[in-house]
């Protein structure tokens, strides 16, 4: 039974939310960054100290007991109270406090970032003595932060399959079919669809897949997580790919890119501004938000 609460109490409770949130020991490795032995012995641990136990995992999978139950619930309110009471205390006299952890994705538009800048202008201008902090990263990489709770806010093309988040749409970016110079298909002003099919086709390891989406199923001897490498990919003459109007702009003007059947073949992706629904934002991160979806529009 636990008597006063102390930091390694919180630390075990914490991971116990998040073994039940990605459903069982071994699909919380990744988030967690434990193996699924050192999990099994802290959540061990934890049942130790309560007194009682908190889930059965074997044959049946992964589901917490009638106790375990109650302390999910208990737990939840019990960090709500935590940030609710770590915000109100920031919030002295109506000055903004604290920090602001916002992801990017990578290879955005120059215009989305100028709207990011007149948001951090708009926040600057505020009674506010915050820590902004922002990284750049793929989006893979932005969800399990989110889930981490170590960002507050994040834009990106997100699946919007993480039912965990909330999301407000900010833009569309449009994606084109590329081959570089070199290519067979370089040369060609309408190369025909069949052609398209049996080319070599850069796959990403992070799909927004779409019912409209053209080239489904076409499979590729090339993989990029990265705008950057899949443009490498094209620049070689030996793939085809999509990548951002925007990005492959550049390298168009020199010739050495080339939009295949854009009409046709095009599509536009959603980019959204994504936050962890469970995470309670103190007023800074409310203002910052705020702001953000002004200089969006």
């Amino acid at each position: 039974m636990l008597g006063q609460l102390h930091d390694l109490d919180l630390h075990l409770l914490r991971l116990f939310v998040c073994v039940v949130e990605c459903g069982g020991f071994s699909a919380a490795q990744g988030e967690l960054g434990l193996s699924q032995s050192s999990i099994s012995q802290q959540m061990a641990k934890l049942e130790t100290r309560l007194g009682y136990r908190l889930c059965s995992r074997g044959k049946g999978g992964f589901r917490l007991t009638p106790k375990g139950e109650q302390l999910l619930l208990a737990t939840r309110g019990l960090f709500e109270s935590i940030e609710q009471f770590r915000h109100q205390s920031n919030g002295v006299a109506g000055r903004l406090l604290g920090e602001v952890r916002l992801g990017l994705s990578e290879a955005l538009d120059p215009a989305v970032l100028q709207k990011v800048a007149e948001a951090i202008r708009r926040f600057r201008q505020r009674d506010e003595s915050v820590r902004i902090e922002m990284i750049s990263a793929m989006t893979g990489e932005m969800e399990r932060l989110l889930l981490q709770q170590r960002l507050d806010l994040a834009i990106g093309y997100f699946s919007k399959v993480q039912h965990a988040f909330d999301y407000r749409q900010l833009f569309t970016e449009t994606q084109h079919l590329y081959c570089g110079r070199g290519h067979p298909l370089f040369a060609q002003d309408n190369p025909d669809l069949q052609a398209l099919h049996r080319a070599d086709k850069v796959d990403h390891s992070y799909r927004l897949l779409r019912n409209d989406e053209p080239l489904q199923g076409v499979p590729g001897s090339a993989c990029s997580q990265q705008v950057e490498a899949t443009l490498t990919f094209i620049l070689s003459g030996q793939h085809i790919g999509y990548l951002p109007s925007h990005f492959a702009r550049a390298w168009e003007d020199k010739g050495l890119v080339k939009a295949l059947r854009p009409e046709e073949l095009s599509y536009d992706v959603g980019f959204y501004l994504a936050r962890h629904r469970a995470q309670v934002p103190g007023e800074a991160q409310r203002a910052f938000e705020e702001d953000l979806l002004a200089a969006f529009g």
